[in-house]
């Protein structure tokens, strides 16, 4: 469909050549949840955005306004790209995935203009609408309409230097108005072919993957120009075992492929899927996280998308939250070059912005274009032509690789576009705290890691400071089994790049070892595991027993803190019983590190641990991270020079060529030519 061409369609035969970029589309009826993402059932014509000089007088944000929606009807979505509008009402595709991005379409590809084309049956209007980066919304165009006919509306980019979208309402007359396609077109010729393999890195979650094969193999259209659709496989719980795989390879007719290897994390997969793209001639890998609904159009739009740019150039998904599916996670990312952490690159977007609340059109700063350093790999299309140029992915297991391609790529003059109206549901950072336990020690290295080979500061900046300050909250929070993680993160970076294709399927074994020593990350499920709480009736089960520290505070307490925390003994009472039972919004540092011990919740509230002060532990931590802390800032400029010499090599096809060979259990492709021998 990316590539589909139109003749005539202004009714003249033999007429220009016109590309499909952009399907409007509809939810499925069991979907229904997510109907805001796609129509705009609200009055709303939209709210123009405050200059700065007024959000400034404000002193606040503007305020987001509801557009007071009336709730879609299932049994109006009549087809994937047909709905139907009900008599004298009014629906407005200024969605999420309904809009058109066309400050994006002007800042990064060839085209200039585009035209709209909407097939409707009966009595209405169509009114074409466009947006500046402002928010501001002006009417384009309005349409009349009645019995069966096409209507276009050619339109121009050029206004949309900073941002921008164009959209369209329809508005029903006495009867019924019936919508059977509309697509935003380009001018053709389209583009050269392409071909992408579809890869999917999976550990143990079987589920997922089988229900996004089933969801890709009932849109074929999406799969028109993929080559493959591979899924590597580095778990215990097979996909290839599963009951209904066989069906569903069968119905995606040849195209799936199963790589089974040992565990070598998020980097080790995905390069999987890189190195095999480039291998089978692919324009482009897409790589896709395993635990994440698709909305399979998105595959077509990164594609369509992609093909268009002026040059090779990384198009990312954006990722919903899974468990509120109206909510996304960011419009996207830059890395903070003081500090080293993921941050928005405008003080006035939202993170888990809920578009049931505020659609486009009623959300001023979602008209500005977003520019970012990298984007998430739940979905993100890379051109092989780059890979082959800067190499695979760092061998970092997990954490940050996806940050430092990134990055990596921008330094070699290849963009990445975080492109709205592309995107998958996945369970949001929120329902996960991956900042401890086992992934600390990711976090902790490989954040340092691209410091080290990325950071414009001298000493990486802010870098450090934040590493240290997440040292000493964890560890007057209790959490030693994580405090410890990122010790040995820091020691193992300060023995240099070498070892790291070595420790990817080794370094998790070894944490996981260590954290079942560890009553802090040991998770019992059964309330019952654990003694009653000492003063859980007086706390009311929440601990919520004061504020975080201001600035004024801040020395005071932790003076007083840490004096409790490293030199007070733990009487034995509140050793054998627990003081509280802490909910896990409540498992903040300034709260937790006010007792001896309590009964935590995890992220995903299926268990809890059990956090006990140990001040000898607590000093000996704080000390090897200092120490290690003191080492890195000393070594900081000959680290950095080795890191950055190193990393060609660590990321290259040979590398992981290597590394791969070790570690592959089996390939179905080998499987079915061996198969195809013994029929012969």
């Amino acid at each position: 469909m990316s590539a589909e061409t139109h003749r005539g369609q202004s009714g003249v035969d033999g007429g220009p050549e016109w590309v499909t970029l952009q399907r409007v589309i509809f939810p499925e009826h069991s979907e229904m949840d997510t109907a805001p993402l796609y129509v705009d059932m609200g009055t709303a014509a939209g709210t123009p955005a405050p200059t700065e000089q007024e959000a400034r007088k404000q002193g606040r944000r503007p305020v987001r306004l509801s557009s007071q929606a009336r709730e879609a009807h299932a049994e109006d979505f009549i087809g994937r790209c047909s709905t139907r509008v009900r008599p004298g009402e009014r629906v407005s595709f200024g969605s999420y995935f309904n809009a058109f991005a066309a400050g994006y379409w002007r800042k990064w590809t060839t085209l200039s203009r585009v035209r709209l084309s909407v097939s409707t049956r009966g009595e209405g209007t169509i009114v074409v609408f466009r947006s500046n980066a402002k928010g501001a919304l002006l009417q384009q165009k309005s349409i009349p309409v009645s019995g069966e006919r096409t209507s276009i509306v050619e339109l121009d980019l050029l206004p949309f230097g900073d941002g921008g979208w164009y959209w369209f309402d329809l508005v029903a007359g006495r009867g019924e108005l019936l919508m059977e396609s509309a697509e935003w077109q380009a001018p053709g010729p389209a583009p050269a072919a392409a071909s992408v393999t579809l890869e999917i890195t999976t550990l143990n979650k079987t589920s997922f993957c089988l229900s996004n094969l089933r969801l890709l193999a009932a849109h074929p259209e999406c799969l028109d120009h993929v080559s493959e659709v591979l899924i590597v496989d580095q778990g215990t719980d097979k996909v290839s075992a599963a009951t209904g795989f066989e069906e569903v390879a069968k119905d995606l007719g040849g195209k799936l492929r199963i790589i089974e290897q040992s565990n070598l994390g998020g980097s080790g997969g995905f390069s999987r899927g890189m190195f095999e793209a480039c291998g089978n001639g692919s324009d482009y890998v897409l790589l896709m996280d395993d635990d994440i609904v698709i909305e399979p159009e998105s595959i077509t739009r990164l594609l369509t998308f992609a093909r268009y740019c002026r040059k090779p150039t990384i198009v990312g998904g954006h990722m919903f939250d899974l468990h509120h599916r109206t909510a996304l996670h960011t419009l996207g990312e830059i890395v903070n070059p003081q500090r080293i952490q993921p941050d928005q690159p405008y003080a006035e977007m939202e993170l888990g912005h809920d578009f049931l609340i505020s659609n486009l059109r009623q959300t001023p700063w979602m008209h500005r274009r977003v520019d970012v350093d990298y984007n998430g790999w739940w979905m993100c299309l890379i051109p092989t032509s780059i890979i082959r140029e800067i190499g695979l992915s760092m061998p970092v297991f997990i954490k940050w690789d996806d940050v430092e391609f990134g990055l990596r790529a921008k330094a070699h003059g290849y963009q990445t576009v975080s492109l709205p109206g592309a995107a998958v549901w996945h369970i949001s950072w929120g329902d996960k705290d991956d900042l401890v336990g086992w992934q600390a020690y990711f976090h902790n290295r490989n954040r340092l890691m691209v410091a080290l080979m990325y950071s414009p500061f001298a000493k990486g900046g802010r870098a450090l400071l934040g590493a240290l300050f997440a040292d000493l909250k964890h560890t007057l929070s209790m959490q030693y089994a994580t405090a410890k993680g990122r010790v040995w993160a820091m020691e193992d970076l300060l023995k240099g790049p070498d070892a790291l294709h070595g420790m990817l399927n080794t370094t998790l074994p070894r944490i996981r070892a260590m954290l079942a020593e560890h009553s802090d990350t040991v998770y019992l499920s059964d309330p019952d595991d654990f003694p009653t709480a000492q003063k859980e009736k007086t706390l009311g089960g929440s601990a919520a027993v004061a504020g975080r520290p201001s600035l004024k505070t801040l020395l005071p307490w932790g003076v007083k803190t840490l004096r409790k925390q490293l030199f007070t003994d733990v009487s034995a009472e509140d050793a054998a019983r627990p003081q509280a039972r802490i909910s896990h919004q409540d498992n903040k540092w300034w709260t937790v590190s006010q007792f001896d011990s309590a009964i935590v919740t995890n992220a995903e509230g299926t268990g809890a641990s059990w956090y006990v002060r140990n001040p000898q532990l607590a000093k000996s931590l704080l000390t090897a991270a200092a120490a290690s802390m003191v080492q890195l800032v000393r070594r900081w400029d000959g680290l950095s020079a080795e890191y950055k010499a190193k990393m060609p090599a660590l990321s290259s096809m040979d590398s992981w060529s290597k590394t791969f060979a070790e570690h592959t259990i089996s390939d179905s492709r080998d499987r079915n030519t061996q198969a195809l021998g013994e029929r012969g």
